[in-house]
């Protein structure tokens, strides 16, 4: 196990690890444990009481949060005809259909973050699945990146649109913007992604459905928050 460093070790000792933090003093907790000279990513794992091997019991969504995320994605569109002039128009950076999905399967070509296809080319965007899939890029209608309006999708991605997916440990992991948002930004991104997590509750979970939410930067110490607390702000 690879050692913390000085840096690493000063940050840690500033999160209480048996502490259930309120979310505006997590917040304010956040650049005070970046000590990296970059702008830090800001990140929340979200544990459900949720049992992903149950197709039932899924989660997974997308929205667009209020502020974004601080990155500007490189989306590719499969499409053809007017669809793909649709595409370029509202921004996608790349644009094609055979050609693309030879790009990808011939030159391992991957410089794109974010992929997106009308129904009809799915038969061809299909090969790609074990090439996409693990990355968690290839255009899945769930989560509306298999659409007839590419034009709104994209403009959604370029807005700062952003997909989840529960995992196997019942965790939840999506972005929420940079350290330099600050607070307020951080915690309406945060306040909408939970939000839309409850609204996607499986009728069939069972028991307590938000176990625990934990926010972090790219490099710093997770912070975890007073989960109940979080839901009382929803709900009010």
């Amino acid at each position: 196990m690879p050692k913390k460093g000085k840096k690493y070790k000063k940050v840690f000792d500033k999160v209480e690890r048996t502490k259930r933090y309120p979310l505006e003093e997590a917040l304010e907790l956040l650049p005070n444990v970046s000590y990296v000279k970059f702008d830090e990513s800001v990140d929340i794992a979200v544990k459900l009481g949720v049992n992903p091997r149950h197709a039932d019991q899924m989660v997974r969504g997308a929205l667009v949060l209020p502020h974004g995320t601080g990155k500007t994605a490189r989306i590719l569109v499969f499409a053809k005809g007017d669809k793909a002039k649709e595409a370029e128009e509202a921004g996608a950076d790349y644009v094609g259909a055979e050609d693309m999905v030879d790009k990808i399967q011939k030159e391992g070509w991957l410089d794109f973050d974010k992929a997106i296809s009308t129904p009809d080319m799915m038969g061809l965007v299909g090969r790609l699945g074990r090439v996409l899939g693990p990355r968690g890029m290839m255009p899945n209608p769930k989560v509306g990146t298999v659409t007839m309006d590419v034009a709104k999708a994209v403009q959604e991605m370029k807005a700062g649109r952003v997909e989840f997916r529960v995992e196997k440990a019942g965790i939840v992991h999506a972005p929420l913007g940079k350290v330099s948002f600050g607070t307020e930004k951080i915690r309406d991104n945060l306040m909408s992604l939970m939000d839309q997590l409850l609204k996607l509750k499986p009728t069939t979970a069972k028991g307590t459905y938000v176990q625990g939410i934990t926010l972090s930067t790219t490099m710093g110490p997770g912070i975890k928050l007073d989960a109940a607390a979080v839901l009382a702000q929803i709900a009010k």
